[in-house]
């Protein structure tokens, strides 16, 4: 990064302040024994610093003993970490990294489990004091003003409290608006220094990342304010929000994804309900040129963490959408992002914050996305209760939206079989009879479940379509298989229906449609049979559905064809419903090889009749005792 023109050179630095400049000795004798020494998040770690302050101790092994070394986390190598400086060290860390997990767990090192907004209070208060912060900066203005950079978060506070402040002046660090200035009067000493910050590069986005991103993806509105947190899967999603517009960003964490939105301008927050016009992040974590595009760029500001994750803050943003991940997931909803078991591998951070803070914004929305399997797909990370010393990091309330590569599952306002229905409807196909199993165990489902295992129970996602029918002004409606979680939605339907709608689909005095006969509508063998729903989504929120017609048709032993039935909610029929959901079976049936469909149809109910002959079958009739049996074949093309 090229020097800010406004930023002063080294040596116009000393000559300005003489007393902030000595050699790293006489800086490190500074430290004593037992002082807490704060360090720099993530990328804006300063790196020479730290490798100077090992070196010394390495060369004065008995210049201090016991310094407890705090941070939120690091990308670097973690030295301090390291067994042959135990006695000079103990890291406390408020989150736990690739560098830092084996120490955590095998006890050389501390995590302390903390919502990350309530840190700077920790600091503040003197909980958690701290004597010593390394940081690094900008270089210093003619005003004596330097920039945090991309590492606000916690840092400031730090900063705030420390007695002793070292600050690595770094012209590779970029100035960023916003809560991240210091002056020189703040700083006891200035070490300059000048070398490439640390980069984040990501897993490559795999097939069940992106999979997962276009469900994800679908959630999300026009004019959303986003949040990502950490993961493969929400940084993949990034990718897949092209097509969105005016989106916001009030954010914990800023990545190369979210900057390459603002530049395409599919952010731009022009939407948001508080820093309009402005990406609010606390720090980032990216490659050179995201730091480049957010050197002095007036849209772009990074505030303290207890501002950024601060729920109040947070549930005042309209539309706010949480996107994180987690580990593992239970059938009841909570979830774990910090530990399986008594293993630790990364740490609550900002999600529970912000998840919290979205489901208390106007019309917000949490999401949590995940592979639907860990370890080479062995082990299924939709599982019937958590490990035993798991943290739970989120509640089962704190979850609106579940999704895996194989659908979305959404919580709000479902008791917990359904939860566990609709999260056995999105997990892994090899896991899910165990899951069954596994939940009537615990008494979370029926204990009569049925369930289709193996090939013909995956769901057919991709038969899921949208549609407008022809009648009237036309009605936007969502075609799509059953799911076996479907059994709710089905029940509200049939029991919307009027008298004479049932009697008309079931050919009986029938009023109630029990249990026994719903599942045979949701555990349906995809490769025999076929289960469509007509379904209208929510307008804010299509997740939430209301079937307002269900078209079937199941084999026939005898020949290939099958029997079809379709019926249509009072108050939509002759609006076109029933002729979509027709017209897609017969698709289906014809692309499945069969012949024709049969029917069993009262003579009494002429716009069925009506229906079945506008499609131009070849239809045999047989009436018998005010039943028409009917015989459609399919034309040929």
């Amino acid at each position: 990064m090229k020097q800010d023109s406004s930023g002063l050179g080294c040596q116009q630095a000393k000559e300005m302040w003489p007393e902030k400049f000595a050699s790293l000795g006489a800086i490190f004798s500074s430290i004593h024994p037992g002082d807490r020494i704060f360090i720099g998040t993530g990328c804006g770690e300063p790196q020479y610093l730290l490798k100077s302050l090992m070196e010394y101790v390495k060369s004065n092994p008995k210049a201090f003993f016991e310094a407890e070394v705090i941070h939120v986390w690091s990308l670097g190598i973690a030295p301090y970490a390291d067994e042959k400086l135990a006695d000079n060290f103990r890291l406390d860390s408020f989150f736990v990294g690739d560098s830092t997990r084996d120490a955590v767990n095998r006890g050389a090192a501390d995590y302390t489990p903390i919502f990350l907004s309530q840190v700077p209070d920790l600091f503040r208060r003197e909980i958690t004091p701290i004597d010593v912060a390394l940081v690094q900066t900008s270089p210093p203005d003619r005003h004596g003003y330097m920039s945090l950079g991309v590492s606000v978060d916690i840092v400031k506070a730090a900063v705030e409290m420390a007695p002793l402040v070292i600050a690595q002046v770094n012209r590779e660090m970029p100035k960023i608006h916003g809560d991240g200035f210091i002056n020189v009067e703040d700083v006891d000493y200035l070490v300059p220094h000048d070398e490439p910050l640390l980069e984040y590069m990501p897993e490559l986005i795999s097939d069940t990342a992106a999979r997962i991103a276009k469900f994800v993806a679908r959630i999300i509105e026009d004019g959303s304010t986003i949040q990502v947190g950490y993961g493969y899967a929400p940084n993949a999603l990034l990718s897949h929000l092209q097509k969105k517009r005016h989106l916001g960003v009030h954010t914990e964490l800023l990545t190369d994804g979210i900057v390459e939105l603002m530049k395409s301008g599919v952010v731009d927050n022009s939407q948001k309900t508080i820093d309009r016009g402005k990406t609010v992040a606390a720090f980032c974590m990216g490659r050179a040129e995201t730091y480049e595009y957010l050197h002095d760029n007036p849209s772009v500001e990074f505030k303290t963490i207890d501002y950024t994750n601060n729920p109040l803050t947070i549930s005042q943003i309209k539309r706010m959408t949480a996107i994180n991940s987690a580990m593992e997931i239970d059938l009841t909803g909570q979830a774990t992002a910090e530990s399986l078991g008594s293993t630790f591998y990364s740490g609550i951070g900002g999600q529970a914050d912000f998840m919290r803070g979205s489901l208390l914004a106007p019309g917000g929305k949490s999401i949590l996305a995940l592979p639907s399997t860990a370890l080479g797909g062995t082990v299924s990370r939709i599982v019937p209760a958590l490990h035993p010393g798991s943290g739970v990091t989120l509640t089962r309330g704190d979850v609106q939206y579940v999704v895996t590569e194989y659908g979305i599952a959404y919580f709000q306002g479902k008791n917990i079989r359904e939860r566990a229905m609709d999260l056995i409807s999105i997990a892994h196909p090899d896991f899910r009879t165990w899951l069954i199993e596994e939940a009537k165990g615990l008494k979370l489902i029926y204990k009569d479940q049925a369930y289709i295992p193996g090939k013909g129970g995956e769901y057919p996602e991709n038969l899921a379509i949208h549609r407008t029918t022809r009648a009237g002004a036309g009605q936007e409606i969502l075609l799509r298989p059953v799911k076996i979680s479907d059994e709710p939605l089905i029940k509200d339907f049939f029991y919307s229906l009027s008298d004479e709608s049932l009697y008309t689909r079931f050919i009986s005095a029938r009023k109630n449609v029990p249990h026994e006969m719903r599942q045979d509508l949701v555990a349906v063998d995809y490769t025999r049979d076929m289960v469509i729903l007509a379904v209208v989504e929510g307008k804010d929120e299509p997740e939430q559905e209301t079937v307002v017609g269900i078209g079937q048709y199941s084999l026939n032993r005898d020949m290939h064809t099958a029997e079809v039935a379709l019926v249509v909610r009072d108050d939509y029929q002759g609006k076109g419903v029933g002729t979509e959901l027709l017209h897609y079976l017969t698709y289906l049936a014809k692309r499945q090889g069969l012949l024709g469909f049969s029917a069993e149809v009262l003579s009494s109910n002429r716009p069925m009749r009506s229906l079945f002959e506008k499609m131009g079958f070849d239809i045999e009739k047989r009436r018998e005792e005010g039943v028409y049996e009917l015989k459609m074949t399919f034309r040929e093309v």
